[in-house]
């Protein structure tokens, strides 16, 4: 008997080495994690610095609204550099991921996150800091203006340019996140549109021509990545449950861009010289002010179609899902729907629409909450800032230390786990 109970327990130890149960767990210090944070992490930093914008021009304000806004404005400049510091010390770690980060096909496609936080945070400064600063601050913002424009301009070729020379994607593969390189681009509108009522006029009015021309390019690449992203909903199935989430990206483009024309069209009345582009009567900032205010309502509800199409997916899902960075999705993109709404209830002047506007803004607060939390559970228990688990993990090879690959047997754990 003692013979068979021995054979037995054999038999399930050698079961469960082929499951790579034996495999002992990952002893994994705190440099270990620092070489898996990712461009990615910077989702969140879009979000937090979203809502601060979202809050300093939401309708319907209550005494300690602008406090709120402070608070997550100064939370997304600490987590920020925060962030910026942990990505250096990571280069610094594994030096080879720096070009590898930027051209891997998912974790590269993130680097316009980084830009996209910049942005915010520039934004910020014009809404919680020029009504307390000196025009010191708004010279500074323009000057930071032109030297981000620029530098995002350069970002969206050089990226899209690696990705058609060096990097295969499958279309039936395509994902909203494929906008991510000209998404830096996208919220130049909004960012203008804030900034050029505390400019000189003539300076204001290179601002508007600038915002008007990048918004333009950044909003026509977005469609034809819209376009393959389309073609992969009606031709392949949808993405999996985890990342599900990352389809509401695909409600920004249309919502930031609809925000940015109606914004940049209220300022036209402001900064357009009278007869600039005709000899009507009717001055042509007030013309302008017009199609800008039409051109907003005619997209935005292209973006609410997308988000409606994103919840679906999501609710049909979500019994399935565990925590991604994915998940900051549910909050950037569709401050760019909220913000497009704010704007066209101020130029409308509804009621209504600033009711729809504030509840948005508390859905987007408390989203924020939700998500921060989750983040925060999802690293303590190992489920980000692991080996195997962020979207480096294909660069085993390059790793740090000897986490650089998996043990034998850890990829397939790692992947039961995940499925």
């Amino acid at each position: 008997m003692p013979r068979f109970q021995d054979k037995t327990r054999r038999h399930a130890d050698e079961e469960k080495a082929a499951r790579g149960d034996d495999v002992p767990p990952l002893q994994v210090g705190l440099r270990d994690r620092i070489a898996h944070f990712t461009w990615p992490w910077f989702a969140c930093t879009m979000s937090t610095g979203a809502v601060a914008v979202v809050l300093a021009n939401t309708p319907n304000k209550f005494l300690g609204l602008m406090t709120i806004g402070k608070i997550f404005y100064i939370t997304n400049l600490v987590l920020f550099v925060l962030f910026t510091a942990l990505m250096v010390t990571r280069f610094i770690l594994v030096p080879p991921k720096f070009m590898a980060s930027l051209v891997h096909p998912v974790e590269g496609l993130f680097h316009g996150a980084y830009w996209v936080s910049v942005s915010l945070i520039l934004n910020g400064a014009q809404s919680y800091g020029v009504p307390n600063c000196g025009p010191w601050l708004v010279k500074a913002l323009e000057i930071c203006y032109w030297t981000y424009c620029s530098i995002v301009f350069l970002v969206g070729v050089g990226q899209y340019y690696i990705f058609f020379q060096s990097v295969k994607l499958d279309v039936h593969d395509a994902v909203p996140v494929w906008i991510f390189p000209i998404y830096p681009l996208l919220v130049v509108g909004t960012m203008a549109g804030t900034m050029i009522p505390s400019q000189p006029t003539d300076r204001g009015w290179y601002m508007w021509v600038g915002a008007v021309a990048l918004q333009g390019l950044a909003w026509v690449v977005a469609l034809l990545m819209y376009s393959l992203y389309t073609q992969r909903l009606m031709t392949a199935e949808l993405p999996s449950p985890s990342t599900r989430p990352g389809m509401y990206v695909s409600v920004g483009p249309a919502g930031y861009t609809a925000a940015g024309l109606v914004s940049l069209g209220k300022q036209a009345s402001i900064v357009v010289p009278a007869s600039q582009f005709t000899e009507l009567s009717l001055p042509d900032g007030d013309l302008i002010r017009n199609l800008g205010i039409i051109s907003g309502l005619f997209i935005i509800l292209f973006s609410f179609w997308f988000f409606c199409i994103s919840t679906v997916a999501v609710l049909t899902g979500i019994r399935r899902m565990s925590f991604t960075l994915n998940w900051w999705a549910f909050i950037f993109p569709n401050a760019g729907l909220t913000l497009a709404a704010i704007q066209i209830a101020q130029a409308l002047n509804s009621d209504g629409i600033r009711g729809v506007c504030s509840a948005l803004t508390i859905m987007l607060v408390a989203m924020w909450l939700f998500v921060a939390a989750s983040c925060i559970r999802a690293v303590w228990i190992g489920g980000l800032l692991w080996p195997g688990k962020d979207e480096d993990k294909t660069m085993k090879e390059i790793g740090w230390g000897r986490h650089g690959a998996l043990p034998t047997g850890q990829p397939e754990r790692e992947k039961e786990r995940e499925d």
